[in-house]
């Protein structure tokens, strides 16, 4: 893998004349040249990887290798009980696996990338996320990571804290402050050995982009450039205090007007790398059986959508992607999407009517998207028609990568103390699973927990309701995992921080009866999604228990505190995190809240309330109710 630094140094002339336009550039021309007027050039692709070192479990680590659908009987204490699952699925994911499959891939391409579409880093298992992800920007830079976007999650910690991803350093943040230790055990970190660009993520003050906007690959006289950005409401969904200062201009307009500038240096064969999605259409059916009910919502193979007669969904919130792709440059010969953590490879014809393929790897590393493409030396143009991918899927049945295996072994060390610590146990799986008014289980758990926290009393007012986003909660806890050895239903805190990775504060504040009644309206209206596997207007969030209302197809019913209804007028100190607090998801009611106080962190007042209420027991779902 060759190094950032060494890029530039061979490409150090042109760095210096671009570098107004925050153009990376690696491999400066040669005097030598294949044979023949065309070159095949093979890209590797994914996104969304989020930290996953480790093999992902659960229905995240799985890959579904058909539409087919089963129906499974599970008997418990003498009582049996039906599910629809899939029929037909395979282990998939884990940097040791994915560095072994793109090594493989790479196998008779001499001209070849890696790239990614952003959120390699941000909402991570602990076993990243405690080292403020430095695990995995070094585990990209050993399997051969070549560039990638920036995503949201990219700015979970801040943009100061992404360019020092990029750039390399330590931060001074203490052994194990707020479970995160930089540079662990007097370690160095380097950063990136590729580049992450920002390309629509400027300095409001100057303009100029806070990471570099494009990169152009030189293979022997054959350029290819790359455009990376994030999604333009990125600053709706990651904390505000994080993003202050920047502005995030609209992806086609920033693409488009970055043509120019590439082919000015003699790029016309231009890849966009953009952190933002579609969905697909679903194809995956059941048709009941005699214990169950039709299912609906079922998953699709992981090559349905486009690749074998499928498409995606044409709705503009749940496919953005599509309206994007339909207006970007005709010189754009690709689009490689992310942020939907969803797999597809489907044709979209360019403004001028040429086919271009958009493509995504789900997410969390378990495929990667081959491409393989034919550029014209004459026309210095990739050949449209010669574009091809597929989805691959990363099996766990090939030999792990030693490099990986040895960068995780050295962290898994360091991090044994934290991760392994039993916070308490549960009788049953806590899942995300909601009921026809969008209550969870697991829900309700994280919004007693915050209720319960007792740094967010202050001044003697103590909250009486909890709000949580429920795209914050990013798995399940379950009575068999057991990473660590510990006993069934026992709960580590690694497990804790798996469902809680953000390191969000909590916030209380002061809200009135009516303006906590426009928060829950909100919840069916202001086009954020509730999580990125679910794109959807309505975003129901969770709350703690005393507090219950019910709702009419997106019309607010009766709302209640303690079984005395809601007062207009009346004030209640209401907790969440900061990053509602701040309007995040859509929700600009908490930003007219008063008196606010930060307290602890959230996975603290999760972890606590596990401890103090072990054994667990989940409770009926009657605080949302849908008539």
């Amino acid at each position: 893998m060759t190094s950032l630094s060494t890029r530039r140094l061979s490409g150090i002339v042109a760095v210096a004349a671009l570098a107004a336009a925050g153009t990376a550039v690696a491999g400066g021309p040669t005097s030598a040249a294949p044979v023949g007027p065309t070159m095949d050039i093979q890209l590797l692709s994914f996104n969304d990887f989020h930290g996953n070192l480790e093999p992902p479990g659960g229905s995240s680590g799985r890959v579904l290798l058909s539409d087919r659908y089963k129906e499974q009987a599970t008997t418990t204490n003498g009582r049996t009980t039906y599910s629809v699952v899939p029929a037909d699925q395979v282990n998939a994911g884990g940097a040791e696996y994915l560095a072994t499959h793109l090594a493989e891939a790479r196998k008779g391409h001499p001209y070849s990338l890696t790239v990614a579409a952003g959120d390699i880093v941000g909402a991570s298992p602990l076993l990243s996320a405690a080292f403020h992800d430095e695990p995995t920007i070094e585990s990209m830079n050993e399997l051969g990571l070549d560039v990638t976007a920036v995503g949201n999650h990219e700015f979970d910690e801040g943009y100061k804290e992404l360019q020092r991803l990029a750039d390399g350093g330590c931060l001074p943040d203490g052994t194990g402050a707020n479970n995160q230790d930089s540079c662990p055990g007097g370690k160095s970190f380097s950063g990136a050995d590729f580049p992450i660009l920002a390309a629509n993520v400027r300095y409001k003050a100057t303009g100029q982009t806070i990471l570099p906007a494009t990169w152009v690959k030189n293979f022997k006289g054959a350029k290819i450039g790359f455009i990376g950005m994030t999604l333009k409401d990125t600053p709706n969904i990651v904390t505000k205090s994080g993003v202050e200062g920047l502005e995030f201009t609209d992806e086609v307009q920033t693409a488009n007007d970055l043509v120019p500038t590439l082919e000015a240096q003699g790029v016309k064969a231009i890849v966009v790398l953009l952190h933002q999605g579609a969905t697909p259409l679903r194809t995956a059916s059941y048709a009941g059986g005699p214990n169950t009910k039709p299912a609906s919502g079922l998953e699709n193979r992981y090559d349905s959508a486009c690749q074998a007669g499928g498409g995606l969904n044409p709705d503009e919130s749940a496919s953005p992607v599509i309206s994007i792709a339909k207006r970007l440059s005709p010189q754009i010969d690709m689009i490689i999407s992310g942020h939907t953590h969803q797999p597809y490879v489907c044709n979209i014809p360019d403004p001028a009517g040429q086919p271009r393929l958009v493509t995504s790897a789900s997410s969390f590393g378990r495929l990667f998207t081959e491409t393989n493409l034919t550029y014209d030396r004459r026309t210095q143009d990739v050949v449209r028609t010669s574009v091809d991918a597929a989805n691959m899927v990363v099996t766990r049945d090939v030999p792990k990568d030693t490099a990986q295996t040895e960068l995780i072994g050295t962290y898994k060390t360091l991090i044994a103390p934290i991760a392994s610590r039993v916070l308490g146990t549960i009788t049953s799986d806590i899942t995300r699973s909601t009921n026809a008014g969008g209550e969870s289980p697991l829900g309700d758990l994280i919004a007693d927990a915050q209720l319960a926290d007792p740094s967010v009393v202050t001044g003697g007012q103590t909250p009486t309701i909890a709000f949580m986003n429920p795209g914050g909660i990013r798995a399940d806890l379950t009575v068999a995992s057991s990473s660590w050895g510990e006993a069934s239903g026992a709960v580590t805190f690694e497990e804790a921080f798996t469902v809680q990775p953000f390191n969000n504060y909590l916030v209380s504040l002061t809200m009135t009866g009516a303006q906590i009644k426009e928060l829950l309206r909100e919840q069916w209206g202001g086009g954020s999604i509730a999580s990125p596997n679910t794109v959807t207007s309505s975003k129901i969030l969770q709350v703690s228990q005393g507090f219950a209302y019910t709702y009419t197809n997106g019309t607010l019913g009766e709302v209640t505190l303690n079984g005395a209804p809601l007062v207009d007028s009346q004030s209640y100190r209401v907790v969440t995190n900061n990053f509602l607090a701040d309007g995040g998801d859509g929700f600009p009611a908490f930003t007219q809240g008063a008196g606010k106080y930060i307290g602890g962190l959230d996975i603290d007042a999760f972890a606590s309330y596990l401890e103090g209420h072990s054994p667990y027991s989940p409770a009926p779902l009657t605080r949302i109710t849908k008539n």
